[in-house]
């Protein structure tokens, strides 16, 4: 346990140097001896921010944060041993308190619902067997191979076994893609190829429209938000615009945690750059010098190709201080988080980026004006960034020609559990469940319900089939798109287990913030383990159904107001606790 003040401990000279590098790489540092010497723009907001950086530099090189290590990055950073303890302590991807032993790697096998009915806890008894070092994992985003690992590796890169065959999207030459017909054709490696397929045609419209005529027609597209609160991005962007403060930023939500939720990775993956153009766009808008991409530590090859496209792009005078000849600076950075769900909330993922806790802040004030460094911030998730392209390059009209007057446009959902052939497809807004299941081959078996929206959503029956997926008709259907997610379990699955687990989800991803939030996930956890698959009695529903107002009512942030939106809709329809 660390304090406010520095102990004996000393880092290792492996330790520092694996620090010094890690922080030189990511903000201009030199360091010589005890000495910081500050260096880059002045976008810098002091040195915490470059905490996590610092920490995932310990991790990898002692497959620990030792305090050895901690009292130095403490030192270097100017920042309270205590709190660094309370940072690196926060995530699930760092180890504070045990030495690793002579297994230098640690295998994460996820345990959430995609991965829990296809085999994960069989290969963690065969990894256990043969004295692998396994964590129980949360969702790694790999549902749609599931069950799904990711090695985290000590003085070697992390991975996530991968199939040899290279990635082949199941809807290949379909000519209605839009946010991935460059997927699975493009090399995500090369800048060239990439611009062979149209690759900054959108960037080079944009400075020419003008940012006035570039957020009419974001406005005019009714494009919203794809991470599962669908604000409305042009009211977004113009209020960043509009708003004053000497700096402005553009942050990609790349925390893709949501279980069920892995088209963002696949994107990131196989079309890096149409993400870094999309951001470019977002600063020569808004006004905003500073780029920031947060993605979630577990993706290590999107990561690695993320930073190989920021580089080229620089190289190739698309970033810095002069974007193409415009004279307009934009200078981006990939930061990656360390295994906390919460961290997909906005704020929280502001927090976690500047060197603190990934706690959610009260709103208002709101991003807007007051977000990363508390200066104005356009945050989207890579999806929505994505549909800028085709709204610069084909203009409003053009993108409003599908999908519905509500919901237009084109949308990725995550189709995995019980289907033929689980992967990412795109589809217009207004395609039902049916369909969209149909076009992954159809349900294994006789479908019990379908998951939408992820952990955070809710379920629904084979009743229905035929419902729309718009954000009107869930909505009026009382169900909810969230991040895309379409799981579908048959007759053959426990629910009271899926169920088990999601509730167990939420108790283990609450960041004990607020007291709704942080009771009320433990509690429902234990009401629903309790009782198991027999039926619920009426005083405990009645109970639960108190609890959950509770918690929508007074959590401060999303993960408490939607922690029991599965639980209580598995309830309604009777897939648990119902008399058998």
């Amino acid at each position: 346990m660390a304090d406010l003040h520095f102990t004996d401990a000393v880092a290792t000279d492996g330790e520092k140097a694996a620090v010094d590098l890690a922080l030189g790489e990511n903000s201009g540092l030199s360091l010589e001896g005890e000495r910081v010497v500050r260096g880059g723009a002045s976008r810098r907001r002091g040195l915490r921010h470059l905490l996590l950086p610092a920490l995932h530099a310990l991790q990898k090189e002692s497959g620990w944060i030792s305090p050895g290590g901690l009292n130095y990055v403490s030192e270097v950073l100017q920042v309270p041993p205590a709190e660094s303890y309370g940072v690196a302590s926060f995530y699930e991807m760092f180890r504070v308190d045990t030495e690793p032993g002579h297994d230098d790697d640690v295998v994460h096998v996820c345990i959430d619902a995609a991965c829990r009915i296809d085999g994960a806890d069989d290969l963690i008894a065969s990894l256990e067997r043969e004295g692998k070092h396994v964590h129980r994992s949360p969702c790694l985003g790999q549902c749609e191979r599931p069950p799904a690992v990711f090695i985290q590796g000590r003085k070697k890169p992390d991975l996530v076994p991968a199939d040899d065959d290279p990635f082949e999207l199941p809807q290949a030459g379909d000519e209605g893609l839009r946010l991935l017909k460059r997927v699975g054709v493009v090399d995500p490696t090369s800048l060239e190829s990439y611009r062979e397929h149209g690759g900054y045609e959108a960037l080079t419209k944009a400075i020419d429209m003008g940012a006035d005529e570039v957020l009419a027609a974001i406005t005019d597209s009714g494009l919203s938000g794809r991470g599962g609160a669908a604000f409305p991005t042009g009211i977004k962007w113009t209020a960043v615009r509009d708003a004053e403060g000497d700096e402005k930023h553009i942050v990609a939500n790349c925390d893709e945690s949501e279980p069920g939720t892995f088209k963002d990775r696949l994107v990131m993956e196989n079309d890096p750059f149409a993400l870094v153009e999309a951001m470019t766009i977002a600063a020569v808008t808004t006004g905003a010098t500073n780029g920031w991409i947060y993605i979630r530590g577990e993706y290590p090859q999107a990561t690695g190709r993320l930073e190989n496209a920021i580089a080229q792009a620089r190289d190739a005078g698309l970033l810095g201080d002069d974007v193409a000849g415009t004279g307009k600076a934009f200078h981006l950075e990939v930061r990656r988080g360390a295994g906390a769900y919460i961290c997909g909330e906005e704020t929280a993922l502001f927090n976690s980026l500047e060197g603190f806790r990934g706690e959610p802040r009260n709103k208002p004030p709101f991003p807007t004006t007051n977000g990363l460094f508390d200066q104005p911030t356009v945050i989207n998730n890579p999806e929505t960034l994505l549909n800028i392209l085709p709204i610069v390059l084909d203009g409003a009209e053009a993108y409003r020609s599908v999908g519905t007057d509500g919901s237009p446009g084109t949308r990725l959902f995550c189709v995995s559990g019980r289907v033929a052939t689980p992967g990412l497809y795109e589809h217009a807004f207004g395609a039902t469940l049916g369909e969209i299941i149909e076009s992954a081959g159809g349900a294994s078996g006789q479908v019990q319900a379908v998951l939408l929206g992820g952990a955070a959503g809710s379920f629904v029956t084979a009743d229905s089939m035929d419902l729309p997926l718009t954000l009107e008709a869930t909505r009026e259907a009382g169900t909810t798109l969230g991040s895309g997610v379409v799981m579908v379990f048959n007759d053959d699955d426990d629910m009271a287990d899926v169920c088990q687990r999601i509730a167990e989800f939420f108790k283990n991803e609450s960041c004990g913030q607020c007291v709704p939030c942080r009771v009320g996930a433990i509690r429902q956890h234990e009401m629903i383990v309790a009782i198991g698959d027999r039926p619920m009695p009426a005083d405990k529903r009645e109970l639960h159904e108190d609890m959950v107002q509770v918690m929508a009512d007074a959590s401060i942030c999303g993960l408490g107001h939607t922690a029991a939106s599965a639980i209580k809709s598995a309830l309604a329809l009777g897939l648990i606790g119902a008399n058998q």
